[in-house]
């Protein structure tokens, strides 16, 4: 039995289970999403085998591909740290229980009372601009941080396929720009001047960016920390944050490109990384747990309209916003499934899978080629680990699903409730208090 056909097995195996234990029900639970924990051990372990460097190295998941915090906590267990990009996922990854030491904050728009509680903490800081550069001037008022700080440039490479998702173009919103005219020089002094600045961080992209471009980017960040160093009796710059970004694969199964394959690409664009002169920070997310989580639904309806099959289902761009809103960009494969979770056969049908929200486009596949769907099925989204049901979309009111980690152990398989379903909304308006109206 090949890998691919193993993991189709798994999920089924695990689809089967929650159905039998109630976990998904038409009538109670008729959406779900699901994260393999088992799968998840597995991935961290790929992560942390193919970079060398033992504790030099922090592999530091990006807490927006999934925010969830027993999610957060299990990868805290597993030896990673925690990347946040938010005031709020900050909240969550010292909730999940990570250390400060051990978290890397990233945003374009720190404002000043995060920043102060991340400095007040010991929380990584990753500078994105120079205004922000001068507000940490400001609150560390001449004294030493306790921190970690490092700054965001920004290499002007170019993108993938995917221009939202590309972060190092010519005019990208995010850190200082390397190739602008006089911006590295500038960027040059405020290192000089602010010997506390002892990290360069950098990210090119993550889906639709070629591992080369990845790798590049990484030169890049190195090349500029040699030049801060150069002349120097001890270096300055002692760390390189590579980002993360590493792209899925969601035509199928196999796990491609893998941590390997990139750590290949930066041994051959980049050897300086692992001299041992600097440590090294990653922030993967999506190629960590995407695989390691699925979607399913149950079927409601079926029609036919102008000769299109259109089976309507719970799961729509509540849970799959990006694929609804730029299928082209973010397909998901589909697999389809009787009442009791085992996968459907039959002569595969044109048809339309469509969410449950109000407006037209509201689909997760359009013409896919499925075994009919009929009321009461399931329909399975792979690869939603990261991005999907950990990140709802609250269209129409619809509640977010309840979320399940899995640990199988032998024949048995045991759900663990990660975050319950949303419940609906009761009817009852909270009175207004003196003060709630502003008065014009």
């Amino acid at each position: 039995m090949t890998d691919v056909t193993e993991a189709a097995a798994r999920r089924e195996r695990i689809l089967r289970a929650a159905v039998r234990q109630g976990v998904l029900d038409p009538e109670r639970s008729a959406l779900a999403g699901f994260v393999d924990l088992d799968g998840l051990a597995d991935t961290v372990g790929a992560l942390h085998r193919a970079f060398p460097g033992g504790p030099r190295v922090l592999h530091a998941f990006a807490a927006k591909a999934n925010s969830l915090v027993p999610v957060l906590a299990e990868l805290r267990s597993l030896g990673m740290g925690c990347e946040v990009a938010t005031g709020g996922e900050l909240d969550r990854a010292r909730a999940a229980g990570f250390e400060p030491d051990r978290i890397v904050f990233d945003s374009p728009a720190k404002t000043r009372a995060e920043l102060e509680r991340a400095l007040s903490l010991g929380v990584m800081i990753n500078v994105d601009n120079f205004q922000e550069l001068s507000r940490i001037d400001t609150l560390l008022a001449g004294d030493t941080p306790r921190s970690r700080i490092g700054v965001r440039v920004n290499p002007q490479l170019g993108g993938g396929t995917i221009a939202a998702m590309s972060t190092a173009t010519q005019t990208s919103k995010f850190g200082i720009p390397l190739a602008d005219p006089g911006s590295r020089h500038r960027l040059i002094e405020a290192y000089r001047e602010r010997p506390w600045l002892t990290w360069v961080h950098t990210h090119a992209g993550s889906q639709g960016c070629p591992l080369e471009l990845m790798a590049q980017a990484v030169a890049q960040a190195v090349e500029f920390a040699e030049e801060v160093n150069r002349g120097r009796e001890e270096p300055q710059v002692t760390g390189i944050d590579i980002g993360g970004g590493l792209p899925v694969n969601f035509a199928g199964d196999e796990v491609t490109p893998g941590f390997d394959a990139y750590v290949d690409q930066l041994n051959e664009h980049v050897p300086d990384l692992f001299s041992g002169r600097y440590e090294i920070v990653t922030e993967f997310g999506r190629s960590v747990l995407a695989k390691n989580g699925f979607t399913a639904a149950h079927v409601e309806y079926t029609k036919s309209a102008g000769g299109r099959s259109i089976a309507v289902t719970h799961a729509g761009v509540q849970v799959a916003t990006r694929t609804v809103f730029n299928p082209d960009a973010w397909p998901l494969r589909i697999t389809a499934h009787g009442p009791d979770g085992g996968v459907k056969h039959g002569t595969p049908v044109r048809q339309d899978i469509a969410g449950p929200a109000c407006f037209a486009g509201d689909l997760l596949a359009r013409d896919r080629a499925l075994p009919s769907l009929e009321p009461g099925d399931i329909v399975v989204l792979p690869d939603t680990g990261a991005y999907y049901f950990s990140t709802p979309f609250h269209y129409n009111s619809l509640p977010e699903p309840a979320v399940y980690g899995v640990r199988t152990d032998g024949d048995e398989v045991r759900f663990e409730l990660v975050r319950p379903a949303q419940e609906p909304y009761d009817g009852t308006v909270p009175a207004l208090r003196h003060g709630d109206l502003v008065h014009r």
